[in-house]
């Protein structure tokens, strides 16, 4: 495979076909993501937030977002073709509600490996989210999943702070 810094990692540039990325070569190290989406629930939900969470006749909202996320996270080369199937040394799911009253979702990944785990991070993040959404659609559908984003990883070739 002839990958150049200008092309994409995902397909091998001789055949033109998908590949997954060939990281035997490459240096293991502790490599961390952190990923976050933004919920907007809205006023008919947030009301019924009540100390730390948000109670469903589904159960706790932010609690079973956490363990979804985290799931998700572990399930991530199930779910995205080209992934490499990762062993997670830990996966960290806060969330919590901001000054504009939106809920944020933060996954930390980490690993000692090959490659990096930035999209198990926006996986647990994004899940996490979802799983939100889903609880809390009785209270109302005005819901917006606003963004999900990669905030900062480190480890491997070279680091990323988009915070």
């Amino acid at each position: 495979m002839n990958n150049t810094a200008n092309s994409f990692t995902h397909i091998d540039t001789e055949t033109n076909y998908p590949t997954m990325v060939d990281v035997s070569n490459k240096q293991m190290t502790k490599r961390t993501a952190i990923a976050q989406s933004i919920i907007v629930l809205g006023e008919e939900v947030i009301k019924h937030l009540n100390g730390n969470d948000i109670q469903t006749k589904k159960g706790p909202v932010f609690q079973t977002a956490i363990i979804a996320g985290t799931m998700a996270a572990k399930k991530t080369a199930d779910l995205i073709p080209l992934c490499h199937p990762l062993a997670l040394e830990s996966v960290k799911i806060d969330i919590g509600i901001n000054s504009q009253q939106e809920v944020v979702v933060e996954c930390i990944a980490v690993i000692t490996s090959k490659t990096g785990v930035e999209m198990e991070a926006l996986t647990g993040a994004s899940i996490a989210a979802l799983t939100i959404y889903d609880m809390c659609k009785a209270f109302s559908h005005d819901i917006v999943i606003k963004e999900t984003k990669l905030m900062q990883k480190t480890g491997g070739k070279s680091d990323y702070s988009g915070r």
